[in-house]
């Protein structure tokens, strides 16, 4: 082979090399590839979802269906609440691609949409544990409107645009409110602490407060009296577990709130390790049938009283089913006010001012007021 063949074979072999080159680096490079807005998610029917895994390694968060409600795995089997879950499922549903980022499985490191390094990750499987959906969102870019997502099925990556905040804590999927209770609906509050007991009860005129059997020489300080009476106002929950989990506990404090239609609510609290813990149950007192005469015509009044206790009793029963297999972790500030004992709602009565005395000298006799100076324009 002459010279002229080896140097056009070379030139060929060198070309070769280099078009090698390229498409290496073509392979690894994330290139974008237009393909328009579509959802990332389709086809996905919420009622074959059995369990939902929201993130990755120790730190997931476990829901799963149990008698066709979803329970929080991570909080001792504790209802979840059907707007966060459904919230859940309409944001992933919403995610929707602006296009087409890269396929290579080498960038996903990169670009934060491994399931160990994602923002968020949000599984959907069946009851057999077979994957429905699932969602991996990752970094965002500077402009702060784009991130980077992709399907756990497969490697493509996409660039989406506002994808909504998703919860991921086990606590932000149940229901944390306890009860929430107008004040101008509560008539008395009864505590009962290691030191005794007392009531306090609504005024009869405005929204003040007045505390029954007030001892002598005492009067009550106002305001932390009306936050005591006013303590189921919104009454919420940090933690759940179940009297199994927590072991032994001494309710040695009682708050008893009773409301003008006759409910009842009963909160039992317990102090442990710096910790308050709460049991709850709620009872209709007045059991007064509620019957209908037959033949009878009554009001329109009347009936809306029978009404309103059937919901009343409807109420207090469901509160009760709700709450009466947990234990309750709440606030410390608000456990306080529920605990406290009654002297530290009581100040001392202010001693009377003593009463103003005229003086007069010894041996002047009584004193008359002065006489009136003499006009000097008269006479």
């Amino acid at each position: 082979m002459n010279n002229k063949n080896l140097g056009i074979l070379a030139v060929v072999a060198a070309i070769m090399v280099l078009w090698a080159v390229v498409q290496s680096r073509l392979s690894d490079r994330s290139t974008v590839e237009l393909s328009g807005p579509s959802y990332l998610i389709q086809g996905l029917d919420p009622a074959q979802i059995g369990r939902i895994v929201i993130g990755s390694g120790d730190s997931a968060v476990t829901i799963e269906r149990r008698d066709q409600q979803f329970h929080v795995t991570d909080k001792a089997g504790y209802p979840a609440d059907p707007k966060r879950i459904n919230d859940l499922i309409t944001k992933c549903l919403d995610i929707k691609t602006l296009e087409s980022y890269t396929s290579n499985p080498r960038n996903h490191e990169d670009l934060d949409v491994t399931e160990e390094k994602a923002r968020n990750a949000v599984k959907f499987l069946k009851a057999d544990g077979s994957v429905l959906a699932g969602v991996v969102v990752g970094k965002a870019l500077e402009d702060g409107q784009r991130t980077y997502v992709r399907l756990t099925s497969g490697d493509n990556v996409y660039l989406a645009e506002s994808v909504p905040y998703i919860r991921t804590t086990a606590i932000d999927y149940v229901n944390q409110e306890i009860v929430s209770i107008e004040h101008a609906d509560v008539n008395s509050v009864r505590i009962t602490t290691p030191d005794g007991f007392y009531t306090l009860k609504a005024a009869q005129d405005g929204d003040g407060v007045v505390m029954g059997n007030l001892p002598e020489g005492k009067m009550l300080k106002d305001s932390d009296a009306k936050s005591v009476f006013r303590s189921l106002s919104s009454l919420r929950f940090d933690d759940v577990n179940t009297p199994s989990a927590l072991g032994e506990l001494s309710f040695d404090y009682l708050y008893v709130c009773r409301l003008h239609d006759s409910t009842e609510y009963r909160f039992r609290i317990a102090r442990k390790d710096g910790k308050a813990y709460l049991t709850c149950e709620a009872e209709f007192t007045d059991k007064t049938p509620v019957t209908m005469k037959p033949g009878q015509v009554e009001s329109e009044e009347e009936l809306k009283k029978k009404e309103a206790k059937l919901q009343a009793q409807e109420r207090a029963q469901r509160f009760t089913l709700r709450h009466r297999s947990w234990i309750y972790e709440i606030p410390e500030w608000k456990a306080n006010y529920m605990t406290k004992p009654q002297a530290d709602l009581l100040d001392d009565k202010p001693a009377p001012a003593p009463a103003e005395t005229t003086v007069t000298p010894e041996g002047d006799g009584p004193s008359s007021p002065p006489a009136e100076a003499a006009d000097p324009n008269v006479g």
